[in-house]
Formats: C-alpha cells, structure tokens, sequence
C-alpha cells in the first residue's frame, strides 16, 4: 500500500482534499446540532428531572441573567430606572429574545437584594444557549453594558452568555499547530519535513471534526466533544507522522532510494503507528462500560478522529513523501550524504549516553523515578469530583462579575437552587421540614402544575461545596421522609452530584477494562507477559501523579492565576473517564514504540541489555519531540475559553510529559534491564494458543545450511576484536546470527582478540560483538563462497542499532 501510494501520489492527494473540502461544505451547509445529555437512569436528579418534564412539557429556551449593582443609594433610585429600564426594554425587542423578566415588574419583585443595591433581570432567549445566535447574544451585551455609569455596575451571566466571551474559535488550535511547527522544525531542521506532520494532523483532525459535526445530527454528540477531538487528533496525527517520517530520513540517510525509504518506514514504523492507534481506539470505546449516555459522543467524535489521523499517516503520508523526495532532508544532511555517503547504523550522542547510563544504573534510575512520581501523586489522594460553573471562570470575565454580584446579593446557594419535586399530596409538612433544616436559606413552592409540586430551595452555601452535598444528602436520607411523602431532589446541583457518584462507582471497572484490554494486545504483539504487565503498573503510575498534579493546579489552586485559569474548585466528574482513556492510548503509543524497537533488536541478538540499551537510544529522542509537541498541543487548549478543555489540556500535557520524559526514558527501561531475558517470557503452552499480531515486519528466513564436500562449513568468518586505540580486547562475545534472529555460532576472542565463527552458507547475516568494559558492536556481514575477513572494533559509550 505505501508503494502505491507513493507512485500514485497525486491521486491519492487529489482524493483526501476532496474529501476535506466535502466534508467540510456538507458540514457548513448542515450546521451543529450539539446536545448535552445527562441521562442519568436510577437516581433522585432523573426523576425529578422526569417529573418536571411531566409539569412542564413545553421546553423554553436559555434563560440568561442580567446584574447589577449601585455603589450609592438603591437600585430601586429613579435615576438608575431611568438608566436599566430603556436598556431592558431594547433588549425584549431584539428579534430571538422571547421575554425579559425585570425587578422593576411586579412578578420580578423578589429580585432585588434585602440591601437594595444589587438587582437582576431574567432574559429569555427563544432557542437553547448553543443554538442562539452570537451576534444575538453580543448585542444583549452590548445594550446592557451601555447603561454602566460611574457608580453602577452592569454585568451578564448565563451560558450563551459564556459563549461570547470565549476566544475566536480555533485559537487554540492554531497556536498549538504553530508551537508543534517550532519543536519540528528544531528536530529535523528542514522546512518540508516540517510541514509534513502538520499537513497530516490538519487532513485528519479536519475531516474527523466534519464528520463529528454531521454525525451531531442523526446521535447525541455533546459540545465538548469536537474539542476533545482536535485535542486528541492534533496530538496523534503530528505524533505518528513523525515517527514514520524519522523513520523514512534515517533510511534515506543510510543510502536508500526515497520510495525504498518510504517504504521500509511505512512496514516498521507504519505498522506500530496501526497498533497505537488501534490501542486509542479500543482505550477509548473503553469509556462506553461506565453506561453514561454523555459519554457516548465523546467516543464517537474522538475514535473518528484517531482513526482518520491514522489513515491519513499511512495513506496520505507516503504520498506527500513521493512529491519531496531527498528534500525531506535538510541542505546540509544532503550535502553531508552526497560528499560522505550513507551514515553507518547506530546512535550516538546524548541518547546514547543516557541509555548506556540507565543500563549501568539501573536500580539509582528506577529509585529516583518512582520517588519523583509518587511524590507528584500524592495531591490525588484529596481529589474531589463536581463540576465546574461559572464561579470558575476568570475573575475579569462578565460571566465571573455576574456570578460573584447574585451570590453577594442573594446568598451563596442562589447560582445552584436545588428543586424538590412531589407528585400529589399534602406538602405543607414538607416545606416546614425544609425551611427548618440547618444550610437552606430560603424555601419557595410554586403553584401545582398537573398534580406536580416544585419547591425551590436555595443553599446557604455555594453550589460546589462540601456542605451543599451534605445538605442534598441530609434532605434526601431524613427530611424528605420525615415529611411522608414522596419526593425527589432535582436542579444542577442534585444533577451534577449525582453524575459525580455515578461515575465514581464505575471508575474501577472502567480503569480494569482498558488496563485488562491493552495488556491482552501487547501480549498479543510482544509475546510476553512481563512487557504487558509493566506496561499497566506505568499507566497506573503515570496515571496517578497527572492527576496529582491535577488536583494541586486546579482543586488547590496552586499556579491558577499564572495560567489564567480562574478559580479553584473540584475535578470535573466527567475528567477522570475521558483523560485516562486519552492517558492509556497515548502511553500505549509510546511503549509501543519504544519496546517494539526493543522486540526487534531482541529477535535478532537474544541479548535483553543490548535490546533495552539499543531500543531506548533510538526511540528516545523521538519519543521526547514527540512528547514535547503533545504538550504543546494540549497545553494550547487553555486559551479555548471552556474550563472542561483547559482542564483536560493541563492534565493530559502532564500526563505526557510525565510518561515520556520519566517512565518511558528512565523507569521502563531501568527495570527492562532489572528483570533481564524474563521480560520475554512466555509460557509454551500460551505461545501455541495466542493470535499473531506482527508489530514489526516479517523477519526474512534463515539460509539453508550447505556443507563443504569434505562435510566441514561452507564457510567462515574471522578476525580481530581491537579498541578504538588498537589494543585487542580478550575474551570480548561474537555471536553470528542468521537474518531471523536465529543464533548459529558464539565464540569468544583469544588474549590477542582473534576469533572464529562457522558459517552455514553463503548469505547476509548479521555479526555482534560486545565486551562488558566497551559498547556493543554489530553489523550486517555478506559472506561469498570463502572465508570473509571482518575486524571488529569496540569503543566505549557507543550503541549499534539493527535494522
């Protein structure tokens, strides 16, 4: 496939921007059709929501909030009527407003604080918040604000209000894809291999998000989740573009054609990028076992997105190779190649050092790193799960103002009134037992609608505290059954505390689902039980310190103001599910990277510390830019104006910083090297019964052996082991192995560093040599019908790779 992609290069270009522009028309010329569904089934909030619904069916549109606030006097003053009422009265005209409901009114006569100084207008918009016009919305704004004086304080609160104090759609995205730029661009040092991941995450985020917009119309998609999906798909298509194209200039870098290149990228690192991306697809269906209907967008919106991504990485990729050709190398690298010729396989540099200094500090490595993790995790043991309001936005927003006036004007509790809601009978005893419960501040029943009763009840504190769980708890358990009667408690609150313990329960099983479904495919793929079962501890363990980190930053307040982010407050209940889902795809992505390199060294040489030394050296790097770019990537999402994506962006920027820079470089490998050869073990009797999954291409076979007519070896391959200096290094391993992996001869040098290895057969084969003192050295060796003549030289802190 990535052969014929490459030859039909512009065919396949033609098709995927088609397939953009398309989608992109239909899903303009159909519109959004979002929908925020908290089907909650078997708790207290659903049926008083149920009965609700029942009292009134009709369903009216957003009811925002207008606020203000005197410094002097009352606002019941003739001077600051004159200044609201025209305002009030322009706002009720405007086209898609249905009613304004002002204090100066006698039905809004209760919506003036006991001091005067603070009032409120309900306006009534026709549509729901994410369905009213912006321009609308601004011009309410607008119109209000003007009759701001000195003195006088107009503020608006509510949700289409929220919307139009967001930054411009995109924002975040664009300042995340400029941020990855940069990191590309320092990591290949080329403009056009820069532009070449970008272009895949634009293709496939753009035709996910299409596509999540038109599916918004026939399934219940929430309005998170297209954020989510370009947080996520920005993040994994510039991720897996990367490694391919790494992949494709180190082989043009060691002589390949570029269509060979391309090709060879695609059957090494095209495979792993189809296994990652697999892994955060079935992470995230992992979502759908906690039954939240909310949820099930989220999965959609984000799984089309990967899937996309990954299609366009392995399709569109090559293609984009085939037009640029040697030019995905820098002018000097290919200059470099046309004065030196191909670069000899290894790794050098800082990657090398380092992987060489894990493997002779294992346990010091592995100590430090669990230290530095467990300390971050601690915080999660204080985490607490709500949701997020208003009181969270930044304190200069009007949203903020506006929510700050009411809870100064009318008490804590007034931005989450609770409802309690009855069905028939008496509630005259029910309201006395409300009015007498210790933490309510005020109790108001409304008329009876078709045999329905709903008693308002506002909280003497703030919808996100401790003690307004306790309250709905204490109405709930005693009041309410005290009275006799039937009852519900509903509202927001009710809602979101409800939703909060329902995903609490199903948390376990949830975590077990994904961790139980990534170690059955790395099983699958690596043919070990040890590699899946540290690879689920490291999810667990990063999984953990990222929300410590989490909980610090956003429940404690800890650098809130220097992000910008507001005010403090509990988790959003919906967090955990979707971060650990994203957290175990993407860190399923970097051990799948990181140990398939290993697996491959591993089937070749059979030496674990050479496998983990090796893998590490030539995966760290990119593991880190790759890294370093999803954290860009995510930490962009803070300017997106939505407390649920800047909350989510943090974690996962974390969570990926933490994953790849501390377990992936340091602790895996560290404890690689601790367990040695059983990190590949598996018992017989399972290796029969497992599926193959090929991570890595097939490995060609081993020649067939041939014998000399006097029975000897066909031949043989001899010479000497020498250091850099020309010293012979005694007793150093060569190991002849064939092109599967299979070892055929192992020799060790004598004192003046000569050796010997029988070979089976003319053929290409791979010799290795590595002595405890000096780095390992192996090479590809081409032996005719005669005995070959190959000395071996071994230098300290270098790492050989096999390819």
């Amino acid at each position: 496939m990535a052969r014929w992609c490459y030859r039909h290069r512009l065919v396949v270009l033609l098709l995927w921007v088609g397939a953009l522009f398309g989608l992109g028309f239909s899903a303009s010329t159909a519109g959004t059709n979002y929908a925020n569904v908290f089907s909650l089934p078997d708790t207290d909030s659903k049926s008083a929501y149920d009965l609700m619904e029942k009292a009134f069916p009709s369903t009216s549109g957003d009811t925002d909030t207008v606020v203000w606030k005197v410094d002097d006097g009352s606002v019941r003053d003739q001077a600051v009527q004159d200044r609201i009422r025209p305002a009030l009265d322009d706002i009720a005209k405007m086209p898609g407003v249905g009613a304004v409901t002002s204090p100066y009114d006698a039905r809004g006569a209760a919506q003036v604080s006991r001091d005067g100084t603070i009032a409120y207008a309900q306006v009534t918009f026709v549509k729901r918040a994410n369905e009213v016009p912006k321009e609308l919305v601004q011009d309410v704004v607008d119109t209000a604000q003007k009759a701001e004086r000195a003195g006088l304080q107009v503020d608006l609160g509510g949700q289409a209000i929220q919307r139009v104090q967001e930054p411009p759609q995109g924002l975040s995205e664009t300042v995340g894809i400029v941020a990855a730029a940069v990191v590309l661009f320092l990591a290949f040092g080329s403009f056009f291999a820069m532009t070449l991941p970008i272009a895949i995450a634009v293709f496939g985020v753009g035709t996910g998000l299409f596509a999540t917009q038109l599916l918004s119309h026939t399934t219940d998609v929430p309005d998170i989740a297209p954020l989510l999906a370009s947080l996520i798909g920005l993040g994994v298509g510039i991720d897996y573009a990367l490694f391919i194209v790494t992949r494709h200039r180190r082989g043009i870098q060691r002589g390949l054609e570029p269509e060979e290149a391309a090709v060879t990228a695609l059957n090494t690192s095209g495979r792993a990028v189809l296994f990652a991306g697999g892994t955060v697809c079935i992470a995230l269906a992992g979502m759908l076992v906690t039954r939240l209907r909310f949820l099930d967008g989220v999965v959609i919106g984000t799984s089309l997105t990967v899937v996309l991504s990954v299609l366009a990485a392995t399709t569109l990729l090559p293609a984009l190779l085939g037009f640029l050709g040697p030019r995905v190398l820098s002018r000097r690298q290919r200059r470099r190649l046309a004065a030196e010729g191909p670069e000899p396989e290894g790794a050098s540099g800082l990657a090398a050092r380092w992987s060489t200094f894990v493997e002779k500090r294992p346990r010091r490595t592995a100590a430090l790193a669990l230290v530095f993790m467990a300390v971050l995790a601690v915080p999660v043991l204080s985490l607490r799960l709500g949701a997020t309001d208003q009181g969270n936005d930044d304190a200069s927003t009007t949203t903020r103002q506006a929510y700050d006036l009411l809870a100064e004007g009318f008490g804590p509790g007034f931005n989450g009134p609770l409802q309690v809601v009855t069905e028939g009978g008496e509630t005259s005893a029910l309201v006395k037992g409300l009015e007498d419960t210790p933490g309510v501040a005020r109790v108001a029943a409304l008329p009876p609608a078709r045999g329905v009763t709903v008693i308002q009840v506002v909280p003497t504190t703030s919808p996100q505290s401790v003690e307004t769980d306790r309250l709905i708890d204490r109405l709930r358990d005693d009041v309410i059954p005290s009275a006799g009667v039937k009852a519900h408690v509903g509202g927001v609150t009710a809602v979101s505390k409800d939703f909060s313990a329902v995903t609490g329960d199903r948390l376990p099983l949830f975590i077990a689902t994904i961790i139980g479904l990534g170690f059955l495919l790395l099983l699958v793929a690596f043919r070990s039980l040890v590699v899946p079962l540290t690879a689920a501890l490291m999810n667990l363990i990063a999984a953990a310190a990222s929300f410590g980190v989490l909980v610090a930053i956003f429940q404690w307040g800890w650098g809130l103001e220097l992000l910008g982010l507001g005010k403090e407050g509990p988790i959003n209940a919906f967090l955990p599910v979707i971060m650990l889902s994203l957290l175990f795809g993407l860190s399923m992505d970097y051990q799948v990277f990181l140990v398939s390199r290993m697996h491959e060294e591993w089937v070749h040489t059979r030496d674990n510390a050479r496998a983990v030394r090796v893998g590490l050296a030539e995966t760290s790097r990119v593991i880190n830019s790759a890294a370093l770019i999803m954290v860009c990537v995510f930490m962009a999402f803070v300017l997106s104006g939505d407390s649920g994506a800047a909350m989510a962006g943090v974690g996962l920027a974390a969570a990926v910083a933490l994953d790849a820079f501390i377990l992936r470089t340091a602790l895996v490998p560290a404890a690689m090297h601790l367990l040695g050869d059983s990190n590949w073990w598996l018992p017989k009797g399972l290796e029969k019964r497992l599926p193959h999954l090929a991570v890595e291409p097939k490995e060609e076979a081993a020649p067939s052996p041939g014998t000399r007519a006097d029975g000897g070896p066909s031949s043989a391959v001899h010479g000497f082991v020498r250091t850099a200096e020309g010293e012979p290094v005694a007793g150093a391993a060569v190991t002849l192995l064939s092109g599967g992996g299979r070892q055929l001869d192992r020799v060790e040098t004598l004192a003046d560093g000569s050796y010997i290895v029988s070979v089976p057969a003319p053929g290409t084969y791979l010799l290795a040599a590595a002595a405890p003192s000096f780095g390992s050295r192996a090479r590809h060796v081409v032996v005719g019908e005669g005995p070959l003549v190959y000395d071996v030289e071994l230098a300290e802190g270098e790492v050989d790779a096999v390819n």
